[in-house]
Parts: structure tokens; sequence; C-alpha cells
């Protein structure tokens, strides 16, 4: 689907680590070579031709973000990626909210983004992390986030997707459980966001966050979505020119209203402008349209690779196009390396999922995620290379 768009895949690849970074379509690649070749300038600072285009695309991205994901454009802030905009939250925002003794929870199938910072968090201020349990199939199931809830837990943090297992949760309904318990529900988008329609104000999230590279656009841009009363209550971690209104000699100072007060400095105008042609390119194939092809292809896999005696899979029911396997008695990074030597491209290691071991008894896996550009073809020569793994050593030494 669309392939003809995709500049790298002239070359002789297939891609199937689109969980770590998407590839560019021409329209992408465009418009940020356009900016940077033809209407250079720095945002809501010139007065001149190139700067009133340059604003108006940046500023416009706003609104395509914000009909993306159903939500207010104030509510749309850029940041340089998810990690960034759960490290705004979590230290903008948590940091002022919760106490001592405050429960959040995670799973143990986060991405070290949605880990990392509220173990910070619970070393500066003494929060508590509890871990909802998985079940067999490594999923987050409704009675498990219900069970985990205390009179303490003031927050539920957790990936829509997961980004190894690629388990889909059930937002919707989590929300509403945290909106009946006065929980406040952070969800991480990275890998939902670019692959199915997902809802901001339907989900009752209170802050979703997502990365443009990951769904088509430039690299060191994300979005951090959160709800306008909360924006509000939350501290910038940047200070500086562009978010102020005012600032004095007597240390008086006064900051812009939300979303710009959490915008510092000069932000990543070629990238913002990238990232709103890549939306309006995922908007004109459709998101709906995108996750069935996924869903297609990863069915047609998994019916391929049961096939091969040495496969161990470890997420066949998970509804994403995301799927984790190892070649038995074979070391993840081999196993990339050898598919490399046929130039297919795959993720190995944890995956920055580094606590994902404790439940499914493995340390490193290989992961295929699909996207809408691949095709059967691209399978069956993964599929073909997989069944004459017996030979990886010949490869790979």
């Amino acid at each position: 689907m669309n392939r003809e768009d995709f500049p790298m895949l002239s070359q002789d690849i297939v891609y199937f680590d689109n969980g770590a970074t998407t590839l560019k379509p021409r329209c992408v690649i465009d418009s940020v070579v356009k900016y940077m070749s033809e209407h250079t300038s720095n945002i809501h600072r010139g007065d001149y031709n190139a700067a009133v285009i340059t604003n108006k695309l940046y500023d416009d991205t706003r609104n395509v973000v914000a009909k993306f994901i159903n939500c207010n454009p104030k509510e749309v802030i850029f940041t340089s990626g998810t990690t960034m905009s759960i490290n705004q939250v979590v230290f903008g925002f948590m940091k002022k909210h919760l106490k001592k003794g405050d429960e959040v929870l995670l799973t143990r199938s986060e991405h070290a983004s949605n880990v990392v910072p509220w173990i910070k968090l619970s070393e500066d201020i003494g929060i508590v992390i509890k871990y909802m349990d998985l079940n067999e199939s490594y999923e987050l199931t409704l009675d498990s986030v219900k069970k985990s809830i205390t009179d303490r837990t003031k927050v539920i943090s957790i990936a829509h997707v997961t980004n190894v297992i690629g388990d889909v949760r059930d937002i919707k309904s989590i929300g509403k459980i945290c909106r009946d318990n006065n929980i406040y529900f952070c969800v991480d988008g990275a890998q939902s966001v670019p692959h199915m329609k997902v809802d901001f104000k339907d989900s009752n999230i209170d802050f979703l966050s997502f990365s443009g590279h990951k769904m088509c656009g430039p690299t060191g841009v994300g979005v951090l979505i959160g709800k306008i009363n909360l924006l509000e209550k939350m501290d910038p971690l940047c200070y500086g020119g562009g978010m102020n209104n005012f600032f004095e000699a007597d240390n008086s100072y006064e900051l812009k209203d939300v979303p710009i007060k959490f915008e510092a400095g000069t932000p990543p105008i070629a990238e913002v402008i990238g990232l709103r042609e890549a939306i309006l390119y995922l908007e004109s194939i459709g998101m709906e349209k995108i996750h069935e092809h996924e869903m297609k292809l990863k069915k047609y896999l998994i019916s391929k690779l049961e096939k091969i005696d040495n496969i161990i899979i470890y997420n066949k029911n998970s509804n994403s196009g995301i799927l984790a396997f190892n070649i038995d008695g074979v070391f993840a990074q081999d196993s990339s390396i050898y598919l490399n030597h046929y130039n297919i491209y795959v993720r190995a290691g944890n995956h920055c999922a580094k606590m994902l071991k404790d439940e499914i008894g493995i340390k490193n896996t290989v992961r295929c995620s699909m996207y809408f550009y691949n095709n059967y073809d691209d399978i069956d020569k993964l599929v073909d290379v997989l069944s004459n793994s017996k030979d990886i050593f010949k490869v790979v030494i």
C-alpha cells in the first residue's frame, strides 16, 4: 500500500523496524526541504514574507493534530518526542500534585520512557510504584486494573499499545475507571497513534504522548496533549524566549498562556511542518484502513511462521502489527544480523522494555513491526530466510 511514496523502498530492502521509526514519504521530505530551501525563518518573530509562510504552517499544525486526535488546539504541546512529553507530565505536573505514599500504577511491559521518570519521581518525593499483573498472553485486563486500585492510587500510566507484545489496551474503559475513581490517566501513544484511530476526548485521557518519527514524520518532534484545566496547573520544564509576556529587573515575570508557555526557545520548526504533512498523509489513507492492513499481514505472517519448527512466537494473539519471536537456541542479535545479510531490517534486544523479561521469561527477542507500506512479498521473503535459518551461523560468523 502506497509503497511508491517512500524513496527508501526503492532499495532492495524489507523494512520491518517500524516500531523503532518509520520510513518517510516523499511529501514529508519535500515539506521539510521546502522550508529549508524556500522559506527558512524563525516563528512568531519576523514580519517578512518567508516568516509569514512559516508561521502559518507551524500554527496550523496544532489544528491538524487537534483534528486528528479530537482535542482542543490549545491542548496540543510540541515536544521533542514521547520521552520528553512523559517527562513534562511527571516533573511538570505530577511532582506538584502527588505526595509521599501516593500510588502510581504501571505494568512490567512498559517502555523505559514510561517507567524511569516515575522511578526518579519516587526517589524525589516518595511515591509508590506498583505493577499491574498481566494475563497468560502478557496482556493487561480490566480485572487486573480494577484489582490493582486502592484508595491511595492517584495515577495510571500505561502504553495504549505496548512496543514488544503489542497488546492493545482498552483505554476507553480504563479511562472511565480512572474518571470514576478520581485517578489521573496518562497514555503513551507512541505505538498506537501511528497505527489506529485514537480519540483523546472519548477515552477520557488526561495526558497523551506520541512521537512524529513513528508516524512517517521527522525525528525530533513529538506531541503532548493534556486536558486544558490540567495544563494550566502544569509548570514548564524549560524557560526562556517565546514563552513569556514580560520579565523585569525586579525579578517579576509573566508566562504566556497554554500551550505556548511550554515551548521555550526556537522549536523544531522543520520537524513540526513535516509532522503536519505526515498527519495529513495518514488521514488521506485512513487510520482504520492502516490497522486493517497490518492485521492481515500479521495473521499471514503467523500462519507461515507456525510451520517453521524452530521459531518461537511470544504474542500470537495481540491485536497490532507487532510480532516478537526468536529462533530457538539463537541469540536475538545474531538473528537480526542474519536477516540483515538478506536486507531484512528488524529490531533485536530488549526494546527498552527491560522488565518484560519478568513476564515472558527471556530478555531479548526479535521484533518484526509492520506498517501499511509492508506487503505479502515482504513477509514471504522473511519467512523464506527464516526457513533456512539452520545455516545462520555460516552467515553470521
